[in-house]
């Protein structure tokens, strides 16, 4: 898959340009420490080329498919973002600015693969559940709650003296 996400940029005159890339399974197959292993997205990339930079708005949308934090099955989850970097030309490659990427004038092409994947990754939520179903069902594996229940520790409500008589020296200070 090399190539395949490449763009350009030798010899673009001033001006506004669209890319589009397909992003399929082989895309995370690439990134061994992926959370995503299979998806269908699209990423529009809008190029804006100024006399001293490069304005891209990076607008990536599709399904991919993430592993449940609750029942641990693969479920798909609807993705849509829209990111925006700046592409300016200097004596060195420099990425310490996540928004800002310096490159070399006499580059001729920019591999936005890496960042494309850092999008994706970044619009996935913190916490990734099922969605719920019909009349606000769970969708999990019902098999798997039913192990997970059978693990709960429920917490007995036995007093311990000594943290009673902490709680009666705070309670009266």
């Amino acid at each position: 898959m090399p190539g395949l996400f490449i763009i350009p940029i030798s010899g673009l005159k001033v001006g506004h340009y669209l890319y589009e890339f397909r992003i399929g399974n082989k895309f995370f197959e690439e990134f061994e420490e992926s959370e995503i292993k299979e998806g269908n997205l699209k990423a529009v990339i809008e190029l804006e080329r100024r006399p001293t930079h490069f304005d891209m708005v990076f607008k990536i949308s599709g399904k991919v498919k993430v592993c449940c934090d609750r029942c641990l099955e693969l479920f798909s989850f609807p993705l849509s973002c829209e990111n925006r970097m700046l592409v300016k030309f200097a004596k060195t490659r420099d990425e310490s600015d996540p928004d800002i990427i310096e490159i070399p004038a006499e580059e001729n092409e920019l591999d936005v693969k890496q960042y494309i994947y850092e999008f994706i990754h970044l619009a996935l939520p913190i916490q990734r559940v099922h969605p719920e179903g019909k009349g606000g069902k769970n969708s999990c594996n019902p098999d798997m709650l039913a192990k997970l229940n059978q693990h709960l520790i429920n917490e007995e409500k036995n007093n311990d003296p000594r943290w009673d008589e902490l709680r009666k020296l705070i309670n009266n200070n």
